[in-house]
């Protein structure tokens, strides 16, 4: 019996080996490339859409104006705020009547020296002083305000002017001119094309191989019949034990999005052979 039992360990262990090196073996998995990134676009603000420039299949760029808000409201606040913030009327008046109670007090400064004038006539021109100088420091300081108040309106009219988070393709177009965005809407879904991300599933036998950085082929399939190199930039660390398998993602470079996404592809690793 005790015979039995160690032949029959030593069997099993040879079949885990023989597997083992199986898995190794097959170098060539299943694949998927997909988009970066799908990023749906809506808007800052909720408003009636008075133009969406791209439609489906337009490639974008970072920044390029994909659609407009209707601002007609918000762009003649900005003119009158640009009139406000530019009007130094105000500050010049203050400035002079300053300026003419500051001579009023040097000449009653003189007369006082002289016993012409008393002391109360001296305090009371002070004290004219005083207010004229807090009036043209109120004027300067409503300036300010409008000035900031152009910028803060500047700032809302540029949140209706919806621009492209990032370089890709628009996958969809879901409003048109005319149409109301709502707080929670989406104008456009656009993909982002590169990189593509290469996701596989392996066999569990190949995890102590994989590794992040680890090179890998993509093959995509027909009619695109050109390989390309691929890299490990992240694998499950939880195995899927039904299947007994773990997920892998690669990036593939994609510079002018000239592969397409969701393709099936084959991935192969030299490591693994």
């Amino acid at each position: 019996m005790r015979f039995a039992s160690i032949l029959a360990s030593a069997f099993l262990g040879i079949a885990a080996t023989g597997a083992h090196a199986q898995g190794l073996a097959q170098e060539n998995f299943d694949c998927v490339m997909d988009p970066a990134d799908i990023i749906e676009v809506g808007a800052p603000v909720a408003g009636l859409l008075q133009d969406v420039i791209v439609r489906r299949g337009t490639a974008v760029t970072t920044g390029q104006t994909i659609a407009q808000l209707e601002s007609s409201v918000e762009r003649a606040t900005i003119g009158l705020l640009e009139t406000r913030a530019g009007n130094d009327v105000a500050i010049k008046a203050q400035t002079a009547r300053r300026d003419l109670i500051k001579l009023q007090q040097q000449r009653i400064e003189t007369l006082v020296a002289r016993n012409v004038a008393s002391a109360d006539q001296l305090q009371e021109v002070e004290a004219e002083l005083v207010t004229a100088e807090a009036l043209l420091a109120q004027a300067v300081l409503d300036k300010e305000i409008a000035g900031q108040e152009l910028a803060r309106a500047q700032q809302q009219l540029s949140q209706r002017t919806i621009k492209s988070p990032i370089d890709g393709v628009v996958l969809t177009k879901n409003l048109s001119a005319g149409e109301f965005v709502a707080p929670n809407g989406t104008i456009v879904s656009i993909v982002q094309m590169d990189p593509l991300l290469i996701e596989a599933f392996l066999p569990v036998a190949l995890y102590p191989e994989i590794t992040n950085g680890l090179v890998a082929t993509v093959s995509p399939a027909a009619p695109i019949t050109d390989s390309y190199q691929a890299k490990v930039i992240a694998y499950d660390q939880v195995f899927d034990a039904a299947s007994g398998t773990f997920g892998v993602e690669l990036e593939l470079p994609n510079p002018g999005g000239l592969l397409p996404a969701g393709h099936r592809c084959i991935l192969t690793f030299p490591s693994a052979g």
